[in-house]
């Protein structure tokens, strides 16, 4: 069994009760701190503007200028995309921006992917489309993945095209940064089976087994329909975390409780299949991400004691 791997997603929006917005010192200390305390990868969210049903819209900072700011001021811990939309922007584009990234993280880049959404509304806002999202999406991987495992594509879709193009310049990394693909439902599932290195799924309702036990069903059932060996294929969960919470929430709906129950509820995914996890902390401070220390130490131990085969 190899490492598990732990994750913190780092919050660029409005939070909380309060609105709390964090400004790049915030994201920088988080960053900085997730990497001192032995955390695997920090994420950065890829949004623009929620408009909630109710209330004043939340307010996101721009996902790339994010992760390329957190690249530059770490240097061991591995940078994420949680997740680049592709319905926001055009995908040649994507492909220059994740090499760019690539080469400020001395190739430390995890390029996550995916489709974007519409809900609640976001893209209409900033005048972008909100139709036929996994279409657009699929026509995208067409451009996206020849570019960044090819270095070159040329392609001519409905809604996307690419003529000829060079994937020029690339970063330390040609044709080898890891690229994860989230993906919820089928369609998606067998897109992620058939061109990523990873696989990542977000908690909608309850952040244990009881949702994403069926997930890992899913995606194997996915990589069968593809002819994949779903061994090579990482996967990761996004989970809500309370990691100041003493008690556990009976209804799974976030993590939390002790330092050993947090690390149980760790090892659920991990035996379940799960090869990564991704923690979107509640509060998003430096407090909380402290709180998580001792679940990692935890973690590592299990991780020493397996013997070497």
């Amino acid at each position: 069994m190899g490492t598990f791997e732990v994750g913190v997603v780092l919050v660029t929006r409005h939070w909380g009760p309060e609105r709390t917005l964090p400004r790049w010192a915030d994201v920088r200390d988080m960053a900085l701190r997730a990497e001192a305390l032995g955390f695997d990868t920090v994420w950065l969210e890829d949004e623009l503007l929620w408009r909630p049903s109710a209330g004043t819209p939340l307010g996101f900072w721009d996902g790339i200028s994010m992760t390329g700011a957190v690249a530059a001021v770490t240097s061991r811990i591995k940078v994420g995309s949680w997740v680049l939309s592709a319905l926001h922007r055009n995908p040649g584009i994507i492909a220059k921006t994740a090499d760019t990234l690539d080469e400020i993280s001395a190739g430390r880049y995890v390029f996550g992917l995916g489709a974007g959404h519409t809900a609640p509304g976001q893209a209409h806002s900033f005048g972008l489309p909100e139709d036929r999202t996994f279409s657009r999406f699929e026509e995208a991987v067409q451009i996206i993945v020849p570019l960044l495992r090819e270095g070159r594509a040329d392609f001519q879709g409905t809604f996307h095209a690419a003529h000829d193009l060079p994937q020029l310049p690339q970063g330390p990394r040609p044709n080898r940064i890891p690229l994860m693909v989230a993906a919820q439902g089928p369609k998606s599932m067998r897109l992620a089976a058939r061109h990523a290195d990873i696989w990542s799924c977000f908690a909608v309702d309850r952040s244990d087994m009881v949702e994403f036990g069926p997930r890992i069903t899913a995606i194997e059932a996915a990589c069968a329909e593809v002819d994949r060996d779903p061994a090579t294929l990482g996967r990761l969960a996004s989970v809500d975390l309370h990691p100041l919470e003493a008690a556990l929430d009976p209804n799974g709906v976030w993590i939390g409780g002790s330092s050993e129950q947090m690390a149980d509820q760790f090892r659920a995914f991990r035996d379940g299949g799960y090869t990564q996890i991704a923690l979107f902390p509640a509060p998003s401070t430096v407090a909380a991400l402290e709180a998580v220390a001792p679940v990692l130490a935890l973690l590592r131990a299990d991780d020493r004691s397996v013997p070497a085969t």
